[in-house]
């Protein structure tokens, strides 16, 4: 149903708008975080206790600069992840914790060298009748004791449920409900003080920034009021989700702070999921909002729910790959999502919200990403290439990029289905380096390989599906020794499936997933029913490994025991591992 002409003029009466937010209305709005450490790590269903945990154990010593956490207000009770986005109260009594937790946490995270980042909630209050919030409070839809009445809603009257239907409709989507959730009055007095009110008493406890979930439901002028209020300057990132033809633009919102930008999520999916990666060179040119003010990322909570993004079950190591890709490219200010698997849309964190993590994985229905050696590795590498200009781009086909970050790191992404060898031009110090993608560097000593560069040029090979990377922080000799040449094993595996079933490869070291089914190796079937793929592998390693089937309904199914062993015997050289 479209918005009533009549209604929506007295609505503009009412409400009016203003479609841009000059930057130097809100002196209060910060841009993306002034700091050396520019990462931002979302620990999606992750609980208080666990996070301040995390940051003491990883997140700070890996160099991440923010943690994105939940957001803390009372919310309605229930076990879906969901939950959370419903709020009844501003009191700091949620499913991951009370206020003193939460304090905690904070103080724990700065300890550790990392700011915290809460997601927020302005624009709505919850979507049920009645019920009792976490914390103990009572509320009906529109009547939240002690905080707000009916009078501090907006009631569209367009349609029953006063729900949004026309995005083309700017009145509609900023004065119309998102679903059922209850629609704050933004525009008014009492609403705008209560909302920066709880701001600030986040900010009282130590908090860095906000996210501000739903903010294109949400006047600029109203939301840039709210901001304005706040007692200190914070770094703010806003949820603009934009879709072709609708009314509100994410421009209209770059004077409050910076916009996360859906396109690039779009753009990533598409690229990596078939389209082609040499595309992505000059995201600046694409009628975004600019790099130097978009928050960006490969997949959020919702994205990975919904379809819109790429996945930690996407084929072909695809995720990880298009996330080193977010890491290494200038463009924008990255976030990182570390999550949990789910079996449906609605399916909340485990065990309570208490996160577990292996060394370099996940545990117990915990995936944590942001451990991955891949993707910690380059944030090492974003944090020491800071804001150096994109240098030294090739493409030999549409599956295979390489570029520089000036003089300070270099990286190769491979989307193609077999290894790319080739001697790369760069603008990096003559020396030997540790590649971050591979492994780690310590003390001077690289746990996965390690290249030379001589004279502005460096000679790798680059698994399929994967990618290396290479920078001034991370200097050493790999047990390739030196920079030699990794050995590029064949791996062939005899086996029969049906239609739509998939072969891959895991192991025990990074270059094989470290036993993570996501970031398993993919199998060529161009020789059916041999299966193939060509990975290159440090010299002299010895591994464990196992094949495994990838059903059409996304089932794993793995290789009976025991595990199947290989050694890597000599530098500079192929060699095939055949099984069936």
């Amino acid at each position: 149903m479209r918005l009533n002409v009549g209604y929506a003029a007295f609505l503009f009466t009412l409400f009016p708008y203003s479609t841009s937010i000059s930057s130097t209305d809100n002196a209060l709005s910060t841009r993306a975080p002034a700091d050396t450490k520019s990462v931002i790590i979302q620990m999606f269903g992750w609980n208080w206790d666990s996070i301040a945990a995390e940051c003491t154990n990883f997140i700070g010593p890996a160099g991440y600069g923010f943690v994105q956490v939940s957001p803390p207000q009372e919310h309605i009770t229930g076990s879906q992840w969901w939950t959370e986005y419903q709020p009844v109260s501003y009191n700091l009594t949620s499913k991951r914790g009370n206020r003193s937790q939460f304090q905690n946490m904070i103080s724990t995270c700065h300890t550790a060298g990392v700011k915290v980042l809460v997601d927020t909630i302005f624009n709505h209050m919850a979507g049920v009748s009645s019920g009792t919030g976490m914390g103990g409070s009572s509320f009906t839809h529109y009547n939240y004791p002690g905080i707000y009445q009916d009078q501090n809603f907006h009631h569209c009257g367009l349609r029953p449920g006063d729900r949004i239907v026309d995005y083309t409709n700017r009145v509609e989507v900023q004065t119309c409900q998102l679903g059922t959730l209850a629609d704050l009055a933004t525009e008014t007095e009492y609403v705008r003080a209560r909302l920066a009110q709880y701001g600030n008493d986040l900010l009282s406890l130590g908090v860095d920034g906000f996210r501000l979930d739903a903010a294109k439901h949400i006047a600029a002028t109203d939301l840039s009021d709210i901001v304005s209020r706040l007692s200190r300057k914070s770094y703010i990132t806003q949820e603009i989700i934009w879709g072709f033809g609708e009314a509100i633009q994410p421009s209209e919102y770059l004077g409050i702070g910076d916009v996360q930008e859906f396109r690039y999520t779009t753009a990533l999916k598409d690229a990596f999921s078939g389209q082609g990666i040499s595309s992505l060179q000059n995201l600046d040119n694409r009628d975004w909002v600019a790099g130097s003010q978009a928050n960006v990322f490969v997949a959020n909570h919702d994205t990975e729910r919904n379809g819109n993004s790429l996945t930690y079950s996407s084929p072909s190591n695809t995720y990880i790959t298009a996330t080193i890709f977010s890491l290494a490219h200038p463009y924008g200010t990255p976030s990182v999502l570390s999550s949990y698997s789910f079996s449906s849309y609605d399916t909340g964190a485990p065990n309570g919200g208490a996160g577990a993590c292996t060394s370099n994985g996940g545990s117990g229905g915990w995936l944590c990403q942001h451990r991955h050696v891949a993707i910690s590795g380059m944030v090492g590498f974003r944090n020491n290439v800071g804001s150096a200009a994109l240098t030294n781009w090739v493409s030999p086909q549409s599956q295979q990029i390489a570029f520089g970050r000036g003089s300070l790191g270099f990286v190769a992404i491979n989307n193609a289905d077999y290894a790319w060898s080739a001697t790369f031009a760069t603008s990096l110090p003559d020396g030997s380096y540790c590649d971050v993608i591979s492994g780690k560097n310590s003390s001077g000593s690289c746990t996965g390989t390690s290249m030379t560069v001589a004279g502005g040029f460096f000679t790798a090979t680059v698994p399929a599906r994967s990618a290396i990377a290479i920078h001034t922080g991370s200097l050493g000799v790999g047990s390739g020794g030196g920079g030699a040449l990794p050995v590029a094993v064949t791996f062939q595996e005899t086996a029969t499936t049906t239609f739509g079933e998939n072969i891959f490869l895991v192991g025990s070291i990074p270059q094989l997933g470290n036993w993570a089914p996501a970031s398993s190796i993919p199998l060529s079937a161009a020789t059916y029913p041999v299966w193939t793929a060509v990975v290159s592998l440090p010299a002299g390693t010895t591994f464990e490994f196992k094949f495994i089937r990838k059903q059409t309904d996304g089932t794993i199914v793995w290789e009976s025991d025991p595990n199947r062993q290989a050694t890597i015997a000599s530098s500079g050289t192929s060699q095939t591992v055949t099984a069936s």
